[in-house]
């Protein structure tokens, strides 16, 4: 039977070590980390993922600072308010939740985030320096994921990843962070020939292409590790990009849809924030 890579029992046993440095640093400055999020919009989703944010930032004793824009927001609006929260010394890390609608170039403000407050990995120049081995935030999602391959001992130097998916948040930085962790990497996506063929060539499999079940289990080699990154709600609770059904009897390892990689998300974003707060502060 394949081992359960437990997020979720994961992300409780991280709440914990924060907590207790949140506490530490309060008492040493009297100061407490925030975390900036900013809502534009009127997505549903959207709305639940800040909503469990802020609660995750309760309880490690945090503050959530909730930023609420409305859907007509333009480009240079939601600019303005980036740069008040990167002006403001008590806001340690800013969230800019996805999507933005669609008047909104959401790169330009990704990148408009400072360096120093990009908890979740968003900008260009934090993916180029976590890509050169330097400094920087890692994409919230990815670097959990890194986070449960290196709680579970799964060995990553030497085997075969192949990365389904591309996302600049996602597909991109998973397969930066592999490869620095000494792992040859594929990046395949929705549009690869054969995508069959190499997935089943793969000692470690993410599934990160947005997709529901796309990728079969019978593509999968024995023995293999199994990471999905996707989400899609349905009425008996959801399914991931990867079809799971069964699989604990092919692969060696494999994360769970819902608790796998979802709970590692946002306790990476919380931690980085925490990171964040302790550079900022001493």
């Amino acid at each position: 039977m394949a081992n359960l890579l437990d997020g979720r029992a994961l992300a409780a046993k991280i709440e914990q070590d924060l907590s207790q440095r949140v506490a530490a640093l309060k008492e040493k400055t009297g100061r407490t980390p925030i975390l900036a999020t900013i809502l534009v919009g009127d997505d549903g989703a959207s709305a639940t993922y800040v909503r469990m944010k802020g609660n995750a930032c309760r309880r490690v004793g945090m503050d959530s600072l909730k930023i609420e824009l409305p859907q007509s927001t333009t480009t240079e609006q939601l600019l303005a308010e980036i740069e008040k929260l990167n002006a403001n010394p008590d806001v340690h890390g800013i969230l800019l939740q996805h999507p933005v609608p669609e008047q909104i170039d959401e790169r330009a403000c990704f990148d408009a985030i400072n360096l120093n407050k990009d908890v979740d990995g968003v900008t260009c120049l934090g993916f180029g320096r976590m890509s050169m081995g330097e400094p920087a935030y890692g994409s919230a999602t990815p670097q959990g994921i890194m986070t449960i391959l290196k709680e579970y001992g799964i060995e990553i130097a030497g085997k075969h990843a192949v990365v389904v998916g591309r996302s600049a948040i996602l597909g991109k930085p998973m397969a930066m962070m592999l490869l620095a962790a000494n792992a040859t990497v594929t990046i395949c996506h929705s549009r690869t020939r054969n995508l069959p063929v190499l997935v089943k060539q793969a000692d470690i499999v993410v599934g990160a292409v947005g997709k529901a079940e796309l990728i079969k289990k019978d593509w999968i080699k024995p023995g293999a590790v199994v990471v999905d990154a996707g989400f899609h709600p349905r009425a008996d609770g959801g399914v991931g990009d990867i079809e799971l059904v069964g699989i604990e009897a092919i692969a060696s390892s494999y994360t769970p849809v819902p608790g796998g990689v979802g709970p590692m998300t946002i306790t990476t974003l919380i931690r980085q924030t925490v990171e964040a707060a302790e550079k900022a502060l001493g």
